[in-house]
């Protein structure tokens, strides 16, 4: 039913508010089985799920929003995107964008919740992408939000804009990686990534628990290098991650 509601809400382009009364999980594990719902509900539409995020990991946007853990969100076959890409702002209520480092998997990473770690994934990551994550906040009050709305809502992931992938050597550093974003050409942002593979093993961990562990191919999104920021209409973003590669999007006039 939670899932029902968030679903039918999207289709509607209705503003964001928590699940009402009864619809709102009693906890996070519940959350967490209304957004496997709602990825059923979303498959024949958006593709099969094929990726993962995390959301809400540092102080400043757990602090921002009053939830004091991550969440976590996946994302669907068509809602992933290759650079250079043009997007229809029509598509998403009120987008937001945030540039990340992107892993692809190259093997599944299966085992009891809790028994991945930081170094026991960094073996698992076979390629590496810069990229662009679209967020659908839908107008949202950000310090009124509730983690199992946010959760059950897939933490607001509506899709990758993704670089050429390059395979990752072994004994590359992945944490303090440079980052720059660049609108119509001007430079807006600088950053560095934040310990991505603590990332990597948390999504890993969050997916072994409810049953549905990343396959190998799948790809995970690690964290926002830069703070989020919103995307005008004919504005061109380009994201440049050192020893990664870069992402260009546009949001179509």
């Amino acid at each position: 039913a939670a899932a029902q509601f968030v679903a039918v809400a999207h289709n509607n382009k209705a503003d964001y508010c928590n699940l009402p009364g009864d619809l709102n999980p009693p906890s996070i594990a519940h959350a967490y089985a209304g957004q496997a719902a709602l990825a059923q509900l979303w498959s024949p539409r958006f593709g099969p799920v094929v990726g993962r995020k995390i959301a809400t990991t540092t102080k400043v946007m757990q602090d921002l929003m009053g939830i004091d853990h991550p969440c976590g969100g996946v994302i669907h076959e068509k809602r992933v995107h290759t650079s250079p890409a043009t997007l229809n702002p029509q598509d998403y209520i009120h987008v937001m964008v945030e540039c990340e480092l992107a892993v692809r998997v190259s093997r599944d990473l299966e085992g009891p919740a809790g028994s991945h770690t930081a170094a026991s994934v960094r073996p698992a990551v076979g390629e590496l992408m810069a990229a662009f994550e679209l967020i659908a906040d839908r107008n949202a009050v950000y310090k009124d939000c509730d983690a199992r709305t946010l959760s059950v809502d897939a933490a607001w992931n509506a899709g990758f804009v993704i670089g050429t992938a390059r395979a990752v050597p072994a004994d590359m550093d992945l944490n303090g990686l440079q980052g720059r974003l660049t609108v119509n050409g001007t430079l807006r942002d600088e950053g560095k990534t934040d310990d991505p593979m603590g990332a990597l093993a948390w999504v890993a961990n969050l997916a072994c628990e409810h049953g549905a562990p990343l396959r190998q191919g799948m790809i995970v999104i690690t964290g926002s290098v830069l703070a989020t920021l919103a995307i005008q209409p004919g504005e061109a973003f380009h994201f440049e991650l050192d020893g990664v590669g870069e992402t260009h999007m546009t949001l179509s006039a």
